[in-house]
């Protein structure tokens, strides 16, 4: 049993310590108190790191990951991670995005209410203060008011939920999901930005990301109505920080609830002089409960990770594992036979790869074309290449890479077809799967055939003239090797293609004679 290394760079729950240390073949270290600069020097020795908002995944940790395969962000937020550059390193990053939903749900719905009555600063009144002075501290009801939510994922789904059961209106803005998931919750749905700026209350629940970035800043804010309340339990940098210190100043916003910040910890920030905002130090996952599940989830992900079984949320595979109906799987793994087989078969190096699908496969286009890209160079680069850096190294070889949705004009229900040329010659082949699992290939240069793609095969392109056939068997007859599969597809203007399945390997110089026999006119070898 060969034994995977990882390391928590960051703290995490006992649950997910306990859960690593029952893994026989697992070693891990929990690294979270160790300094930094000293992490860098470690982390070299691992195959996967489960990490948190205090480790950055930047240039400097990625170059010292050298054995590397997997990273898991043990919660949602992965802006300390530099998602391209562990793509180019061929890292797959996953994260964590579900276990603290309910957590980040029940705090928004805390600043929420902080935003209409203030009880932050009525309890800091009393308490600190000890002054007992009711009228300074009327609030607003929830009852009646518009409620805009931007971005209606996990979060800001279940928020409007909350907030409908304060009799709130809510309205959802988010471009990325379909209009009847809101409308299905009995929230109204708008395609305008300007409607959410006109909402009573704002509360934002999106990624962060260039999009998103300041996306509320001084123009935003005037268009607001005044006196309203805005409430970030997201990301910091959602809100320009300038912008909504000034309108909280000026009284344009009433009041703020803020659990994020550009910069963390924000202890000396502007933004905490101010009386009308609420503050926490990003507590959106601080619950016993999605502590546990964050600390649990991720140590599973990272087991199946470095066990090379799965890669539960990953956010830079070819294609997202539980949702890729599962019929895809085999067309995937003969996607990538397909690339393979074809690199074996021409030589030289590859200029183009085209993959051309039709049926409910051609749905998935783009994940058939990385997994064919993979095998096809996986027999010039080994492990170097996978299915995360592929995109990356296809553009650094100057590969053209193009993917086409066929129609429906062969006798199969779903079918793939690999076209790759290399700077010396082409070949198309295509493949199917049957129902019951069994993969074929079906053609090869258009001229028909009907073979599995496994095990030692010899191509053989000739002219369909008699005696090649005898000429073939009689060449690996001398050289004692025993044929277990022989198949012939023929063309319309003379030409053949024979695949001769065979037990035993084959050597350069058994591939030179064959192709000395009249009428061959090129023969390859390849295995899989």
């Amino acid at each position: 049993m060969q034994t995977k290394k990882i390391i928590v760079c960051d703290a995490i729950h006992q649950s997910g310590l306990k859960l690593l240390e029952t893994c026989a073949d697992i070693e891990f270290i929990d690294a979270s108190s160790v300094p930094k600069d000293k992490l860098l020097k470690m982390v070299g020795e691992y195959d996967v790191a489960i990490t948190r908002s205090s480790t950055d995944v930047d240039q400097k940790f990625i170059d010292a990951a050298t054995n590397l395969t997997s990273i898991v962000r043990a919660g949602v937020g992965v802006d300390n991670v530099d998602i391209e550059g562990c793509s180019k390193k061929g890292i797959v990053v996953m994260n964590v995005p579900t276990a603290n939903t309910i957590a980040a749900v029940e705090l928004t719905m805390a600043h929420l209410i902080s935003s209409a009555r203030s009880f932050p600063n009525a309890n800091n009144h009393l308490k600190i203060d000890r002054v007992w002075k009711r009228e300074k501290w009327y609030g607003i009801e929830l009852k009646g008011k518009k409620l805009g939510v931007i971005g209606f994922g996990n979060i800001g789904s279940r928020v409007a939920k909350r907030a409908l059961a304060f009799e709130m209106e809510v309205v959802a803005y988010d471009p990325y999901i379909d209009p009847s998931r809101a409308l299905e919750s009995g929230v109204a749905y708008t395609s305008s930005f300007d409607d959410i700026l006109s909402c009573d209350f704002i509360t934002i629940h999106t990624p962060k990301n260039q999009e998103t970035i300041d996306m509320i800043g001084s123009e935003e804010i005037a268009k607001m109505k005044d006196g309203v309340r805005l409430i970030n339990c997201a990301r910091g940098g959602l809100y320009n920080e300038d912008a909504l210190y000034d309108g909280l100043k000026s009284g344009k916003v009433a009041f703020a609830g803020i659990d994020v910040f550009t910069k963390e910890p924000a202890t000396d920030h502007k933004l905490l002089d101010l009386e009308n905002i609420s503050v926490t130090p990003h507590l959106g996952a601080n619950t016993h409960e999605s502590q546990e599940k964050i600390a649990t989830e991720a140590a599973e992900q990272a087991i199946c990770a470095a066990r090379g079984i799965s890669y539960p949320n990953a956010l830079n595979l070819a294609y997202k594992e539980n949702e890729m109906p599962s019929f895809m799987k085999p067309f995937l793994e003969l996607s990538q036979k397909l690339g393979y087989l074809a690199a074996q078969i021409n030589v030289g190096n590859i200029k183009s790869l085209k993959i051309i699908a039709e049926g409910e496969v051609a749905e998935h286009l783009e994940s058939l074309l990385t997994f064919a890209l993979v095998g096809s160079l996986k027999g010039s680069m080994g492990e170097k290449i996978n299915y995360v850096n592929a995109d990356f190294v296809a553009r650094d070889k100057a590969i053209d890479l193009q993917s086409i949705k066929a129609g429906n004009f062969s006798e199969y229900k779903n079918k793939i077809e690999i076209a790759l040329t290399t700077d010396k010659e082409s070949i198309v082949i295509g493949g199917t799967v049957f129902d019951d699992g069994i993969e074929k290939i079906v053609h090869v240069n258009n001229i028909k055939l009907d073979f599995k793609p496994k095990g030692r095969m010899i191509f053989i392109s000739n002219s369909d003239k008699p005696g090649v056939i005898a000429n073939i068997t009689r060449a690996l007859a001398k050289h004692n090797i025993n044929i277990a599969d022989f198949r012939l597809g023929r063309a319309n203007h003379g030409d053949a293609f024979a695949v001769v399945l065979v037990d035993e390997a084959i050597s350069k110089e058994v591939l030179k004679e064959l192709e000395a026999i009249e009428n061959c006119n090129k023969v390859s070898y390849a295995t899989l």
